[in-house]
């Protein structure tokens, strides 16, 4: 039904070919952290590592812009994932028990707006398997995975479980080899009977092949019990007797000695040795942060060195009473000890060292740690073993992400200015040795433009990205904190614990060191960052904030110690009764602060009462900022630094607007008696217009045929909302636009508001210096004491009351006007000023364009679906021809509560395509789309990941890479049938493929 929504009797072929090369839909690459990862791998040959996710992910990264994912059928947690080095192929276990074998493969070529695309690279399911449980019984306890070991030559998999059993498989068929299979009841009768007991030896917690003997592995039994067993001769060579609780096994490189870990926060070394069938103590024992009871230690590993001492690191280990709720990886090396503090629970970690037979020392160089909530990678090699910052997987919701704004083709110099500013505040927390996870090679061409993206978060930072590849890399944080006085500010703090001995006595062991930038805290929640707004030409930049605050920031290369300008506007102006009952207003300093390199702010301006901002527009050539809240809107000149206008737009209803977005206990249940009430109208309504009487068919016939003028069939009639309804008076969008509204004759700058009740005021600006009316006779010595001036020149109200989303001024050509600066530097094509502009009006109801100065309706749609469809987010973007160069189009990309985007064309509003794109369901996502000028867009998946998709048939950001393998590749179909080969140098050599995507 859906697909046929748009078709119109006698469709052009001709135009349904551009379309075709305009447009096209596609989801091309996820940016930030995998959400609620639960697995870890490193393939060591071809270095990449791989992630598993609880939803049944699992995703592969190598050099930044190689990436790759593969997606279990069943949306199972991924408990361990084990690479086949060098094969790129890899082994997941689920949480069903199901084992996987995965293949990096090519998926067929793909055609994009007429033009044919290479196909990409993919992890692909060729095997599963899944361990017999008892008859009639999905799951048996006996037989459930614990862990998994790949031996050196890839061919069999050990299999540890819950009752004991180690079992087999061949790769790559998964078939089960029962000669193989070795039983709890074996081992028990290899044991001395002081030892046996009665009492079962417990789950298999681990399994680790011997490092120089290959068939020969070290089998650990929950109980503490480990056995050195030969696949060959199938007996047990050496038992090691341990009596603690058994966590986690590793080998000393030479197989001398091994080293296990245990329940009650210590670990073992135990030696090899010939002849010798019993072991009864191991070699060493030592508990790192006893004598108090400790939590378990979950993993350890030992690296060897040429300088003769080991590196040894492990995770957990805590003193249980005084940090058993730390998440801590400890780190020794001879005298230097460090505890890494992480803020989110260690899932899993590995070391990049040598690998190879010939090496005679592991001589790790990184270490990689994967959190519940980030990654984070140590230089083992630099003293002191600082972090590596990340180039890609950075933790986007390190503090909730409460905004984002994209900025497209940024100029080299910004883009200079910014990366040196972020270089600056990394400083000496950071190394900058290469990234270790280098595998792959990325063939994507290098980005024609910059592009960023700015993130907002609720602890009053903006962070900023770039978003030119497939990687999202950080380039730089701003923090609005300092700005104000906070309920946690350090300078307040009564004592600190540097100056007490006995608190650094205290802190001196264990020696915790805080790593990692995940912090979902905020010291206030008031510091929330609600709207940004960039000029990439004036370097200028707007944020607003939670509790009304609005902060001009300019960039600069220097630090500096300065006092910020504030300024308080009064958008109530007096008006009786309404009080405000929310947050107080944040309260700024007032003696100079330091403020690093980068935005530094200029002036702040706090909206009184000091509600959430919910809209701003920056017009940096005017030096202008605008900004509302639910109470109304405001006018301000931050080069003059005064108030040019508030406006109240306060309904006498509208008591909900009054207590904030932080107190909303009584305004929830009040909302949602106004919305049973809403109902009940309505039902009431329904039925007294069902009464036929003479009128009331009078007045319906009346309707129809006000319906009827060019009407499309999938339009229904859109009911009047209440003018009662609470929020009303909430400001949705704001913007600046040079353009006609006092005559057809004169243009001049003007401010457009629009409000929740579909109200939408247009003001007229004088500012000194612009415009061809009396303003600028002003011009000249006298023209910085003139001051900006706004008078109302005209007040819609649009008939069904629907939230005004978006408005936008149109040239005399129909097209968008340029950004500030763009049409004086010949930046832009300068819009036609000769014809009459128009202005586009977007409702959540239905978009409407109207004729300027008169503010007559031109021509209108009522995007209604019969779900209840309601516009959300609305952008104009620029599409540009996969056929012709020269060719493109502005067109207006609607999503809506539905999840679907609807394309139209400008200024005539004739839809063009239609794409589902953002699950109905999925409110966040839809809430946090954001466009590109460019056609393309970005909203959150979850709260650490961005989904990119792309709405144009040119402009795509994908990944394409190639990966050098040790087998020879295979190929899937593509959806056409044809499938697709790819090799290296157009030949096979010596087994190796080049796997690209």
């Amino acid at each position: 039904m859906m697909k046929f929504r748009f078709r119109r009797q006698g469709t052009d072929p001709q135009r349904e070919k551009i379309k075709q090369e305009l447009f096209a839909f596609n989801k091309t690459v996820e940016h930030g952290f995998p959400h609620q990862p639960s697995a870890l791998a490193f393939d060591p040959k071809l270095q990449l590592m791989a992630i598993g996710t609880k939803s049944g992910a699992i995703k592969v990264y190598g050099a930044p812009g190689v990436e790759f994912t593969g997606l279990h059928q069943d949306t199972m947690a991924v408990t361990q994932i084990h690479f086949l080095p060098g094969q790129g192929r890899l082994l997941s276990l689920l949480d069903d028990n199901s084992i996987h074998l995965w293949e990096l493969m090519t998926r067929g070529p793909r055609e994009v707006g007429g033009v044919k695309k290479e196909g990409q690279l993919s992890l692909q399911e060729v095997e599963s398997y899944s361990l017999p449980g008892r008859p009639g019984i999905e799951s048996c306890s006996a037989t459930r995975v614990t862990v998994l070991l790949l031996l050196r030559s890839c061919d069999l998999l050990c299999i540890g479980t819950e009752g004991g059993g180690v079992y087999f498989l061949e790769l790559p068929d998964l078939s089960l080899k029962d000669s193989q299979t070795l039983l709890q009841d074996q081992v028990m009768q290899s044991l001395p009977d002081d030892y046996r007991c009665g009492k079962s030896l417990g789950p298999v917690e681990s399994l680790q092949e011997h490092p120089q003997q290959s068939g020969k592995i070290l089998i650990g039994y929950s109980r503490g019990l480990v056995v050195l067993w030969d696949l060959s001769t199938r007996h047990a060579e050496q038992l090691f007797l341990g009596k603690q609780q058994l966590e986690s096994l590793v080998w000393e490189r030479s197989g001398n000695i091994f080293v296990s870990s245990h329940n009650d926060g210590g670990y073992s070394v135990w030696a090899v040795t010939n002849g010798n069938t019993y072991s009864h103590q191991p070699v060493s024992s030592s508990i790192p942060y006893g004598p108090f009871p400790c939590k378990a230690i979950n993993k350890i590993l030992w690296r060897t060195t040429q300088t003769g001492s080991p590196v040894l690191l492990y995770s957990g280990g805590m003193p249980r009473a005084s940090y058993g709720d730390r998440h801590c990886l400890t780190i020794q090396q001879d005298k230097e000890h460090v505890t890494l503090d992480f803020t989110s629970r260690v899932i899993d970690f590995f070391t990049v060292h040598n690998t190879e037979q010939e090496n005679e020392f592991d001589e790790p160089s990184a270490l990689v740690v994967l959190l519940e909530e980030e990654l984070v990678v140590i230089d083992l090699v630099t003293p002191g073993w600082p972090s590596l910052p990340t180039p890609y997987l950075a933790p986007l919701h390190s503090s909730a992400i409460t905004c984002s704004f994209h900025v497209t083709s940024v100029p080299p110099k910004l883009w200079e200015r910014l990366v040196n500013a972020g270089k600056a505040q990394q400083g000496r927390q950071h190394t900058h040795r290469s990234w270790p996870i280098c595998g792959g090679k990325n063939l994507a061409p290098p980005a024609k433009q910059q592009e960023l993206l700015l993130t907002g978060h609720e602890d009053g930072t903006v962070r900023f990205w770039d978003a030119s590849g497939v990687a999202l890399t950080p380039l730089y944080k701003l923090s609005t904190a300092n700005v104000f006085h906070t309920d946690c500010d350090p300078c307040d703090d009564p004592q600190d614990p540097g100056d007490d001995p006995d608190m650094q006595q205290e802190e001196e062991w264990p020696p915790f060191r805080k790593v990692g930038c995940f912090d979902p805290y905020s010291d206030d929640p008031r510091l929330g960052i609600q709207k940004i707004s960039l000029c990439k030409y004036s370097n200028k930049l707007v944020v607003a904030g939670t509790a009304g605050q609005v902060i001009v920031l300019g960039l600069s290369d220097e630090r500096s110690d300065h006092l910020v300008d504030v300024s308080v506007v009064d958008l109530l102006q007096d008006r009786e009764g309404f009080t405000w009952k929310g947050h107080d207003r944040l309260e700024p300093r007032l003696k100079p602060a330091p403020f690093p390199p980068g935005f530094q702010p200029l002036v702040l301006v706090q909206c009184m009462p000091p509600a959430s901002v919910t809209a701003i527009a920056l017009h940096a050539e005017w030096n202008l900022i605008a900004f509302g809240t639910s109470h109304g809107f405001g006018l301000f000149d931050y080069h003059r630094r005064n108030a040019v206008l508030a406006r109240c737009t306060l309904h006498p209803n509208d008591s909900l607007a009054m207590e904030g977005p932080l107190s909303r206990v009584k305004s929830l249940k009040k909302s949602l008696r106004q919305s049973f009430r809403r109902i009940r109208k309505s039902r009431v309504s329904g039925k007294k217009r069902t009464i036929t009487t003479p009128t009331s068919k009078v007045q319906e016939a009346n309707a129809a045929l006000a319906e009827q003028e060019d009407v499309a069939p999938v339009q229904r009639r859109i009911e009047p909302r209440s003018a009662d309804d609470s929020l009303s008076g909430v400001v949705r969008c704001l913007c600046f636009a040079d353009t006609f509204l006092r005559d057809g004759t004169n243009h001049g700058p003007t401010l457009w508001g629009g409000t929740n009740s579909g109200s939408v005021y247009a003001y007229a600006l004088e500012v000194p210096g612009v415009g061809t009316g009396r303003v600028c006779e002003r011009g000249g010595a006298g023209e910085s004491s003139v001051c900006v001036e706004a008078v109302l020149g005209k007040e819609i109200q649009l008939m069904h009351r629907a939230p005004v989303v978006s408005i936008s001024v149109l040239d005399g050509r129909g097209k968008p006007l340029p950004d500030p600066y763009e049409a004086s530097q010949d930046l832009a094509i300068a819009p036609d000023m000769t014809n009459a502009h128009s202005v586009l009006i977007a409702s959540e109801e239905q978009l409407k364009v109207f004729s300027l100065p008169k503010v007559s309706a031109k021509t209108k749609f009522k995007l209604t679906a019969h779900e209840g469809c309601r516009v959300r987010k609305v952008a104009l973007v620029v599409f540009n021809s996969t056929a012709q160069e020269d060719y493109s189009e502005h067109t207006l990309v609607c999503l809506t509560n539905l999840g679907d985007m609807h394309l139209f064309n400008i200024p005539g509003l004739r839809p063009q395509v239609r794409y589902d794109c953002i699950r109905k369901e999925d409110i966040s996502g839809i809430a946090s789309c954001v466009f590109t000028k460019n056609g393309q867009g970005f909203y959150l998946i979850s709260p650490s990941e961005y989904e990119r998709f792309s709405l144009s048939a040119k402009v795509l950001t994908e990944p394409l890479c190639s990966v050098q393998l040790d087998r020879l590749l295979e190929s899937t179909p593509a959806s056409d049938g044809t499938t697709s080969t790819p090799q290296a140098n157009g030949t096979h050599k010596n087994q190796m493929g080049q796997a690209e995507g």
